[in-house]
């Protein structure tokens, strides 16, 4: 059987491991023979390619610009001679080098994001996981994340009717339990400022009466916080989906002005203690495929997951302290499965850490998905080896505001027992302060009676 790629479009598309959304885009393999075929065919296409032959034209769309001008040749020259095949085997060499953590770490200015993507798509699952293990990228604000032996979590106390008390509740049971060290992040139910400000207000209670040596946000779009800036609301981090075309950036409202202009308003504030990282993006893919925003040269179908690759291009513009991907929130049209949503999962985050980002995921699944918390446990104790950088936990693993399955609180205690990982090493210590950790940063069977957070039981 012979096989015809007509451009680096076409097999960067058929050289992915299967998923849904390929599919519903028809982009994807026909066969397992065509997939191999086009794997055979990417492994021996140069680097550079990917400098001189862009998926979506640079003149029509300004994420495929800001790749293509914020590269740095010299950090890229070491690596300029290699196929992307001989790229797997550089990477997987190195990682496995003790010092050789340092020199992946140094890539990233000059690695693009289509070149990350199209050697992750010739790695196996082992393969990603090696390497990320080896990468090591940090940021900061009050604490910070992505240190080596840490796994960091999202306290997230949604309530479907932004209830103060319901919010409360679910933020005293995650700090009990050791989260919320990476931010307490709230979807609102609500998108009006005056809501949005309120639970901006309780939360920025919350943590300064505790002393809690972490940040807050409420996930609105990004005008709103700008809005809520400039009258004096309590903002520590600037929330905004992104995606990795200007058109689905467009769908959600915003562009790198918008967002450069968010960025500067949120520095301007010096909230932070430790850093001033004050950026929160969350990604996925098929955003691009569900906002008809997936056309690339002579409008040919980019595969989602180099988009979403192409999406960290973005995030890593803003220095961000959080970046995650909601890996199966979008559903099962674009990741069908339990192995789809893995196989992602474990690509997002290795393709985020290449590119120089402290990479999170929501190990997630829409309940229409062929999936289940089985899985979940699985590829969290897979992601934690791999070092993500963060996760996010919600009570009982059930959001019962967004309708989807997440980890619970005491999914990311397990995980951290099992693998010796602790909390941000300023939030440990916050712990331990309040006999509510031990010096290992183990969460302790400490009694509600016995902590100081008891007080917060009353404002419920």
């Amino acid at each position: 059987m012979n096989y015809t790629f007509p451009g680096l479009i076409d097999v960067m598309a058929k050289a992915s491991p299967p998923r849904s959304g390929d599919e519903l885009a028809g982009c994807a393999a026909d066969s397992d023979g065509e997939r191999a075929a086009a794997q055979w065919v990417l492994a021996d296409i140069p680097l550079t390619a990917f400098l001189n032959d862009v998926l979506i034209p640079y003149e029509d769309d300004e994420v495929t610009r800001l790749i293509i001008d914020s590269h740095d040749a010299t950090a890229f020259e070491p690596l300029s001679h290699l196929t992307v095949g001989e790229f797997r085997d550089w990477l997987l060499d190195t990682a496995a080098r003790e010092d050789g953590g340092a020199e992946l770490a140094a890539l990233a200015p000059g690695l693009t994001p289509e070149m990350v993507a199209a050697v992750s798509k010739l790695m196996r699952n082992q393969d990603l996981i090696a390497v990320s293990r080896a990468i090591t990228h940090t940021s900061a604000f009050r604490t910070t994340i992505g240190l080596p032996g840490r796994l960091s979590t999202r306290l997230q106390p949604n309530h479907p009717t932004d209830d103060p008390r319901g919010v409360a509740a679910a933020v005293l049971d995650g700090l009990l339990l050791g989260c919320g060290d990476a931010v307490i992040g709230v979807n609102p139910a609500s998108d009006s400022p005056r809501h949005v400000a309120e639970l901006l207000y309780l939360l920025d209670e919350i943590r300064q009466r505790y002393r809690i040596p972490t940040q807050s946000c409420v996930l609105t779009h990004v005008t709103t916080t700008i809005e809520l800036i400039g009258e004096g609301v309590p903002v520590d981090l600037v929330f905004q989906s992104i995606a990795g075309t200007e058109a689905a950036n467009r769908a959600f409202g915003v562009s790198l002005e918008l967002l450069a202009e968010a960025h500067d308003a949120g520095r301007a504030l010096r909230r932070g203690t430790v850093g001033n990282n004050v950026m929160y993006f969350e990604t996925g893919q098929g955003t691009e495929l569900s906002a008809d925003s997936h056309l690339g040269v002579d409008g040919k179908p980019v595969d989602q997951q180099t988009l979403e690759a192409r999406t960290y291009a973005v995030a890593r513009a803003f220095e961000p302290l959080l970046v995650n991907t909601v890996v199966g929130f979008i559903g099962p049209e674009y990741l069908y499965d339990a192995k789809q949503i893995t196989r992602a999962g474990l690509e997002d985050h290795f393709c985020g850490a290449l590119l120089g980002l402290p990479m999170g995921v929501d190990v997630c699944y829409t309940n229409h998905a062929v999936a289940d918390q089985d899985d979940m446990d699985v590829l969290v104790t897979l992601l934690a080896a791999a070092g993500c950088a963060f996760v996010i936990t919600v009570p009982g693993a059930d959001d019962v505001m967004l309708g989807y399955q997440s980890l619970s609180f005491h999914d990311a205690l397990y995980v951290r027992r099992l693998l010796g990982l602790r909390p941000a090493p300023e939030f440990e210590r916050w712990l331990r302060e309040l006999a509510l950790a031990d010096e290992r940063g183990r969460v302790l069977p400490t009694a509600l009676d016995s902590s100081p957070l008891r007080e917060l039981v009353s404002t419920l």
